[in-house]
């Protein structure tokens, strides 16, 4: 399932974005009737006691698009690699669903994996939920979404999303040159860590546009339809509307449909976020002028990986940024877009 409407006709030609990836994975995985993935190698030769079993719960904010799909590759891709290592992916529907998110992620303490990486629904709510797994000895690592508190013993693999979001602004500003512009923003699950930061990183980044007003700001609640709703509604409002920063991939669909349907597509500047293929062929067709892409390959890679380590090796876990490229219609064939947008686990993109 991704995040599309079936009205929407704003789309062009597709890309797979790491669906190769994840049916060349699958093909050699063993999968269970709960979702899980068990990804065995054969003898390496290693001791038994830094090569036994290890059931990882690998959590994202919700399953079913394009962003967590290859969140999942990378973690596949790392369990695949170390060897002997069972991936039980499970994830909440809707990122709004912070409750289920608990839940869930008390059942994998009860169940005693061995370790837990996932990315936060709501920073506060899942505090409590990553201080009860610690406290039964359970390890955590977090991925995209972290915590507020943030525990000292828990790492976070994430994009540095307020500085993303600055150029995100800069970006805006260019694409409109000279002048007063009126623009909005679509965030998308306030409380989430990483809509707060890109909200304020937007923010701050305007300061130093005066020529750009902002005069609409909505959360999509990472739902296309809620998305085209929102930002219909700002179009009717703000007529002379120039540019809109859409920051997640449901809001950058769902305002990319809404612009389209008020016959103004290329008229209204897009800014958006991560990369799924219906944003790739937006930027592709010009509907959307940039788009800030993530490394969610890297994230899930990482934050396996790391466990992994640390649960074999005793080695420390500790926080990274998995980096950002800012694609547009000139770089989107280069070869360092390539590597972000088509993940390859024979060579993953994770330096």
């Amino acid at each position: 399932m991704s995040y599309r409407s079936t009205s929407s006709r704003w789309v062009g030609v597709r890309r797979p974005y790491g669906r190769a990836l994840l049916v060349a994975l699958l093909a050699t995985s063993v999968l269970t009737a709960c979702g899980s993935v068990e990804v065995r190698d054969g003898d390496d030769g290693a001791p038994k006691e830094q090569s036994g079993p290890l059931e990882l719960a690998v959590v994202p904010k919700a399953v079913g698009h394009e962003f967590w799909n290859t969140v999942r590759a990378g973690a596949e891709c790392a369990a695949k690699r170390a060897g002997d290592v069972t991936v039980q992916w499970d994830g909440v529907t809707a990122e709004t669903d912070v409750e289920g998110q608990v839940n869930l992620l008390q059942n994998f303490v009860t169940r005693k994996v061995d370790g837990i990486v996932y990315a936060a629904t709501d920073s506060a709510a899942l505090a409590p939920a990553t201080e009860r797994a610690v406290t039964a000895g359970i390890p955590v690592a977090m991925i995209d979404s972290g915590t507020d508190p943030q525990p000292d013993n828990v790492p976070l693999y994430a994009t540095d999303n307020r500085a993303a979001a600055v150029q995100a602004a800069k970006l805006l500003a260019d694409e409109l040159g000279a002048g007063n512009h009126d623009v909005a923003l679509i965030e998308f699950q306030p409380g989430s860590q990483t809509n707060t930061e890109r909200v304020e990183g937007f923010k701050d980044g305007l300061t130093k546009y005066p020529n750009l007003k902002l005069v609409g700001q909505q959360p999509s609640h990472s739902d296309v339809n809620e998305a085209r709703r929102v930002t219909e509604n700002i179009l009717t409002a703000n007529p002379r509307l120039a540019g809109v920063f859409a920051a997640n991939e449901p809001s950058v669909l769902g305002a990319a449909q809404a612009i389209q349907a008020a016959g103004k597509s290329g008229k209204v500047v897009i800014i958006g976020w991560d990369a799924a293929p219906d944003e790739i062929a937006g930027l592709r067709s010009g509907q959307i002028s940039a788009l800030v892409v993530q490394n969610p390959f890297k994230m899930g890679y990482l934050g396996v990986d790391s466990m992994v380590k640390h649960l074999r090796d005793k080695a420390p876990l500790a926080s990274a940024d998995t980096g950002v490229t800012f694609l547009t219609k000139e770089n989107i064939d280069a070869a360092e877009s390539k590597a972000v947008l088509e993940p390859n686990c024979d060579n993953p993109p994770v330096r």
